[in-house]
């Protein structure tokens, strides 16, 4: 009698536990959807969703449920950054690094990068680009292994022979080899299909190209085109063929065009994009991801003497102050703004630098969330799920201090994080 008794408390409990409602009590709530901020709401989370979000303060009706108070704060959907690099923070020493670091440290390292993008608001990230360790973070995370954003990511990002991706970039002849498809380099219409089908192979969701020269290779130019429209072609084609959609690196015109083109869904940085390349956006419905944060960090950094090798310095100089007045133009015309940071050049966790750079670019405040959140959910296909605090959605949910709409800087200190439903921050 004893054990079934035992027993019927051991489910009883387990019941009470999954039935249990999270009511968070919301001071202001952002709509993304509609650009209002309402007042007094309460959100009703269950496990990992929102099954309910009602005017006024609502209190729990059972004593299971908990309440989570956030009278005083400015509660809104977590945040999406359209482009980081989850596997490595850059320094100084980031050159020799991949001659001394394991995959294992990679690894390591990235557990704290994920971990400060969580805590700083930012619940989804499309991470574009590393060795290939970062589809093991992100499958890291989502087992629950870790804490860290939901992560869509492009593996190994695709590169030509000597181009911004070309992994063995400033290596000694010994070391250089040729690199082909699997390793992200391709050289025709061939490769770059074996490339697309390679990346869907290692698990990734996307693809990222370099369709043109970069700033922080250790190559001469920072803005040729570097792929030809027939295998960007290629590439765009096949990997609709595997549901995924493809960004695209890109700092000179003709390579934005040829990307744009050729089916990129996103153009990444666009620093010398012309007032054409901006239509041929609109015309295609391309994205345009400012990353202006890391313009700003790989200017300032420039200016340290030995910080990046001689070779980076002049495209360094050049490119960083350009890429804010660029998103400008674009925004003025219409281009369509995706929000993302290129987190990884500089510290993990300061992406919300960004909003208070487009905002000082002349986008309004309202419209940056937006592009953080509902715009990027629609190109990752998550727009039913992600990006907004409704019914049915995942309980992706932060908080700040102080109405960003009258003070943008307040997206830097982000001081509530629930992601899935599980409180991270608080």
């Amino acid at each position: 009698m004893k054990k079934l008794t035992f027993i019927f408390c051991f489910l009883l409990m387990i019941c009470n536990a999954q039935s249990q409602n999270i009511y968070i009590l919301c001071g202001k709530l952002i709509d993304t959807k509609s650009g209002n901020i309402k007042t007094e709401q309460t959100i009703v989370v269950n496990q990992n969703k929102i099954i309910d979000v009602m005017d006024g303060y609502v209190m729990p009706r059972n004593a299971v449920d908990k309440t989570i108070e956030l009278k005083d704060k400015v509660v809104m959907p977590g945040l999406i950054d359209m482009h980081v690099h989850i596997e490595m923070e850059y320094d100084n020493k980031t050159r020799i690094n991949k001659y001394t670091l394991n995959e294992a440290d990679v690894a390591y390292n990235s557990v704290g990068f994920a971990k400060s993008t969580l805590l700083n608001g930012f619940t989804t990230v499309r991470d574009l680009g590393g060795t290939g360790v970062n589809i093991s973070i992100k499958k890291a995370i989502e087992a629950g292994k870790i804490p860290g954003p939901r992560v869509f990511t492009a593996g190994k990002s695709l590169a030509t022979t000597g181009g911004h991706a070309d992994p063995t970039n400033g290596s000694s002849r010994v070391l250089i080899g040729n690199p082909g498809p699997k390793e992200g380099v391709v050289n025709s219409v061939e490769d770059a299909k074996k490339a697309v089908r390679q990346r869907y192979k290692n698990g990734a969701d996307c693809i990222k190209i370099t369709a043109t020269g970069g700033v922080l290779s250790v190559a001469k130019s920072g803005d040729n085109p570097q792929f030809t429209i027939e295998e960007v072609k290629a590439i765009c084609d096949m990997a609709k063929d595997y549901g995924m959609h493809v960004a695209a690196h890109a700092h000179g015109d003709e390579g934005m065009q040829r990307a744009i083109i050729g089916g990129v869904k996103t153009i990444e940085h666009g620093t010398y994009m012309s007032d054409k390349t901006m239509e041929l956006m609109k015309k295609h419905d391309a994205y345009l991801v400012p990353t202006i944060t890391a313009g700003k960090e790989v200017a300032e950094k420039a200016a340290i003497k030995g910080f990046y090798p001689d070779i980076v310095v002049p495209k360094a100089l050049a490119v960083g102050p350009q890429i804010q007045g660029t998103f400008a133009k674009a925004y003025k015309k219409g281009v369509g703004i995706a929000f993302g940071t290129d987190a990884g050049v500089f510290k993990h966790g300061n992406n919300g630098k960004e909003f208070g750079y487009m905002v000082e670019a002349g986008m309004p405040a309202m419209e940056t969330l937006q592009s953080a959140t509902i715009t990027n959910a629609m190109l990752l296909k998550m727009e039913n799920e992600i990006g907004q605090v409704k019914k049915g959605f995942f309980a992706d949910i932060i908080a700040v201090d102080d109405d960003p709409t009258k003070n943008i800087s307040t997206m830097e200190n982000v001081v509530f994080v629930m992601k899935g439903g599980k409180v991270y921050k608080k």
